[in-house]
């Protein structure tokens, strides 16, 4: 979740972080969710996909790779195309944060995990990762973010990712 470039967006009217997030599919189909609270909460808790801010010059494609490597331990990557974008606002250890988000289909056959390369912040605010199945993360009563992932996802294995990225509703929280 590193702090990445920002640029203006018309629905919030303030500067946003460029956030490259990835929907990391393993041979089964089952997506890799991190599990993550709030540092001050710590029984305030939620799934997301793994990615963060884009740093420098850096691509989303480029920060996407980065930060699956960093978060999962998980290097063999093959990165497919940007499957939605939405913009979200949250509070989040004591601050605001105002973000566009790229999402990118990744499928890996590497499947074991490891928590070594988190920032600081990610360190206090991580609980582990899980492979979901669309099953089960469809059963859910776990937040999870984005709100509406269980449905994309049966939608994405059901058609292939979509010809040009979905835009999703912006989440303000």
């Amino acid at each position: 979740m590193t702090t990445g470039a920002t640029g203006t967006d018309n629905v919030l009217g303030r500067p946003l972080r460029k956030v490259a997030r990835v929907v990391l599919l393993d041979p089964e189909d089952r997506v890799l969710l991190m599990h993550g609270f709030e540092p001050a909460e710590p029984d305030r808790r939620w799934w997301f996909t793994p990615g963060g801010g884009l740093e420098g010059e850096e691509t989303p494609a480029e920060a996407a790779l980065r930060e699956v490597a960093e978060e999962t331990g998980i290097t063999d990557v093959e990165l497919g195309p940007v499957l939605w974008r939405r913009v979200c606002s949250f509070v989040f250890d004591g601050r605001r944060w105002d973000q566009e988000e790229w999402f990118f289909l990744a499928r890996t056959r590497q499947t074991r995990t490891v928590l070594t390369g988190l920032t600081e912040l990610e360190r206090r605010s991580t609980a582990g990762l899980r492979w979901w199945s669309s099953a089960a993360l469809s059963a859910t009563r776990e937040t999870v973010y984005p709100t509406r992932l269980a449905e994309l996802l049966r939608t994405l294995l059901d058609e292939g990712p979509p010809s040009t990225p979905i835009v999703l509703a912006p989440e303000i929280a």
